[in-house]
């Protein structure tokens, strides 16, 4: 059962439909490894083995046409509205809420057929890359139980990563699918924000979170990352940010036609001497694989770096502030360290918030003209492999590298609204995975999925010992 549960959601999904083990069996297996592994790592923040049980008989009871995701066991970060599951944002000022609607991409998971397992834990309001608060506790990276699993989608790549979940649903708004995808070895994407449609997501995804914002799928292969956003992506035509672009096939051959760009740095923030070999390694594979792969490093990263903090730490903060005022003694330490970054920066005026917001589509049309030679980016995921709890700051190549520093490679193309996956390609030192970052312009997610494969192919998830057993 232990292979099961660690197979791809792909592999999953052919043996439900062989008739070689039933939708209930499947969900014992993931039940099982629940029970035996939650209790470190904590990934869930809510779980009910009971109500698997009674959803997977009512899904192996269904006849007639099936989804495509019929049976398949997922989870969903608890910051995506899921009608009858706590979805509580890690925070006390939020205890105990249940939604009564689910997210349109929730409906379209259900409508797919898939098993809901529970909703997974994040840090407070989301906005930190390390997954902990007074709701739910820490949630450990089962790599290492010491470190993090990363944030804000924490909760979810670890129990992806450790096979208590086949696949599932994050969001990103600074890096959050990816940085946890990168911290516990598996595959993620974070796509053009619209293409898997935002509403229902906890806060909304509205001002300058619609264009750095998005929900994405998370699993253990990029193929079965590309099952997700094939059975979810679409226009949700409530949304204003969702856009009518159909999915498309990018065949590999397709792929090579691309030139794509690779940097190791970005020549401000030193990394890991694993990590630029994992970039040089992925970069070797998919030379092996036929790409046209160069040397390139945009000059737009560190501009669009700096509008990021603008919009996500300083405009964050001031859409939280009315609704925690006077709450401020609930607040979780992440959270408040959040709040202190953000005070320690000028106030953000009207008249400066009006001109960031113009030089971002300025900046991002400069960036688009730049990728018109090489429309593929690959690059790291972040400085360092998963870190310790609490630890902010890093010595890399005998630099000091602070903490939001330290995973500035995402930030960058949250601003862009760029689509961008993760795959795992190296270890540390200390036997940490280490991921590299393939990115396309805005609405070349398919591409983005088709070059992430190659990589895939040539390295891929690795179970993490504990999760084997």
């Amino acid at each position: 059962m232990k292979d099961l549960v660690l197979a791809s959601a792909v592999r999953q999904l052919e043996l439900l439909r062989a008739g070689q083990i039933s939708i209930p069996e499947l969900a014992e297996a993931h039940i099982a490894q629940i029970e035996r592994l939650e209790p470190e790592i904590n990934a869930f923040a809510d779980f009910d083995a009971e109500r698997v049980r009674r959803e997977a008989r009512r899904l192996a009871a269904v006849k007639g046409e099936r989804g495509p995701l019929h049976g398949l066991p997922v989870t969903v970060k608890s910051s995506i509205a899921t009608a009858g599951y706590r979805c509580e944002i890690g925070s006390l000022l939020h205890k105990g809420e249940i939604p009564v609607e689910d997210a349109v991409v929730v409906g379209r998971l259900r409508a797919a057929g898939a098993l809901i397992l529970g909703t997974t834990n994040c840090p407070e309001f989301l906005m930190a890359y390390e997954t902990d608060n007074l709701l739910h506790g820490r949630t450990r990276n089962p790599w290492d139980l010491e470190r993090s699993p990363g944030g804000s989608s924490g909760g979810e790549s670890a129990a992806i990563a450790a096979g208590m979940s086949a696949a599932g649903l994050g969001s990103d708004s600074g890096g959050s699918v990816r940085v946890p995808a990168h911290f516990t070895g598996i595959c993620s994407l974070k796509p053009t924000p619209g293409r898997i449609p935002g509403r229902g997501h906890l806060p909304p995804c509205v001002g300058p979170f619609q264009i750095l914002g998005a929900i994405g799928p998370m699993a253990r292969t990029i193929e079965d990352v590309g099952l997700m956003f094939g059975a979810l992506a679409g226009q949700d035509e409530c949304d204003p940010a969702s856009p009518p672009v159909a999915l498309r096939q990018v065949t590999a051959d397709d792929a090579r036609r691309q030139k794509i760009g690779y940097f190791e740095d970005d020549g401000l923030a030193p990394v890991t001497a694993e990590t630029r070999n994992a970039v040089q390694a992925a970069a070797a594979a998919l030379r092996a694989a036929g790409f046209h792969v160069e040397p390139f490093q945009p000059r737009t990263l560190e501009p669009l770096r700096e509008l990021w903090w603008k919009f996500f730490v300083q405009c964050g903060a001031m859409f939280y502030a009315p609704g925690i005022l006077g709450r401020e003694e609930l607040l979780s330490p992440i959270f408040s360290e959040f709040l202190g970054i953000a005070r320690s920066a000028p106030p953000l005026t009207a008249q400066g918030l009006l001109e960031a917001w113009a030089e971002l589509d300025l900046l991002r049309a400069r960036a688009l003209a730049e990728m018109s030679e090489f429309p593929v980016l690959l690059c790291p995921v972040a400085s360092i492999p998963a870190f310790r709890h609490g630890e902010r700051s890093w010595t890399v190549e005998g630099r000091t590298v602070e903490y939001l520093d330290a995973v500035r490679h995402t930030q960058w193309f949250n601003a862009l609204a760029a689509p961008a996956a993760v795959v795992p390609v190296g270890r540390s030192a200390e036997g940490l995975p280490v991921g590299v970052q393939i990115v396309a312009r805005p609405f070349e997610d398919e591409l983005v999925l088709a070059v992430a494969r190659e990589i895939d192919r040539a390295f891929g998830y690795r179970p993490p010992p504990m999760a084997e057993g």
